[in-house]
């Protein structure tokens, strides 16, 4: 299982960026697939999740509005467009997966996933 995050970069406060969260080993359609994010000093904090079985989507109270979770199934990927982002923001991020899917009431949990690519930067100023 491989899953490579990709998109991040530089951008300033009120910006956009589109993290691509691309897989082989698994179809992200059988899988419960998370956005996950930590910032230095900080615990890795759950950001969204999606469920393309269960028809399911979350959010994080802190980007609820201003992030969207998306996939393709044709490219066997996840995105995530940010969007009106903020110096808070500014994180590694994560898209981690697991099989079949997380229960609702723990898809911010790390714990409940089993694979995990390397992350992408996402750095906004101020």
């Amino acid at each position: 299982v491989q899953l490579v995050e990709s998109g991040g970069g530089l951008v300033q406060a009120g910006g956009s960026l589109r993290l691509s969260c691309e897989a082989s080993g698994i179809i992200v359609a059988e899988y419960g697939i998370g956005w996950f994010r930590q910032a230095p000093g900080k615990e890795r904090e759950g950001v969204s999740y999606i469920s393309l079985r269960d028809g399911i989507t979350h959010y994080a109270d802190s980007v609820q509005g201003r992030f969207t979770v998306s996939a393709d199934t044709a490219e066997n990927a996840v995105y995530l467009q940010l969007n009106s982002l903020k110096p808070e923001d500014t994180a590694v991020y994560y898209c981690p997966a697991e099989f079949p899917f997380v229960p609702s009431k723990v898809w911010a949990h790390p714990t409940e996933y089993d694979y995990w690519g390397q992350g992408t930067q996402v750095t906004v100023s101020s």
